[in-house]
């Protein structure tokens, strides 16, 4: 770890990098990085969404908020489950990410599909929108990732960022999704 944040610390240096960012073992780089003198992580990049919360929410996101890190999250629509294109086994073959998306299927699951159509139709959005929306929401969040796969998708996702969910949807969605 120590000789990992020492070669950032030369491209750092040398003006090759400004920040760095991990994925996992963010409080060890952050330990080693105060003993060591060395540049610390500003950003993590964890699996966090409507579906995968409980990892970011139990451990990271307190260490994030206490030593003011960035988080950028990926898979934030979960492979395109709360998009709500895949609500059956049968539509798992619409995208390669059919086989990813499995593990979505299941009661939760559901109810996570049905607070977001909920919430969707008050706002007059997507579900997509909606799920991107309410990680937005999130204060510890600095920029959720979001695959689109054409221009039309990208342009629907971009829209996520001008929607300000009121407090009750914010807690339809975290309730469905505990």
């Amino acid at each position: 770890m120590e000789e990992t944040l020492q070669a950032y610390d030369q491209l750092i240096r040398q003006g090759k990098v400004r920040a760095i960012g991990a994925s996992q073992h963010m409080a060890e780089a952050l330990a080693v990085s105060e003993q060591s003198g060395c540049p610390r992580y500003e950003c993590l990049q964890p699996l966090y969404n409507l579906y995968d919360r409980a990892d970011y929410e139990k451990e990271l996101e307190p260490l994030c908020r206490k030593k003011g890190l960035g988080v950028i999250s990926y898979f934030s629509l979960g492979s395109g489950f709360l998009t709500g294109k895949y609500r059956s086994k049968d539509d798992l073959s619409k995208n390669a990410r059919g086989d990813i998306v499995k593990k979505y299927l299941n009661e939760r699951g559901f109810r996570i599909l049905d607070a977001l159509d909920c919430v969707a139709q008050q706002y007059q959005m997507t579900p997509a929108k909606i799920a991107l929306a309410w990680l937005i929401s999130n204060p510890s969040i600095t920029a959720p990732i979001a695959s689109a796969t054409n221009l039309e998708q990208l342009n629907e996702l971009i829209q996520a960022a001008t929607i300000e969910l009121d407090p009750s949807a914010i807690d339809q969605l975290n309730q469905a999704s505990d």
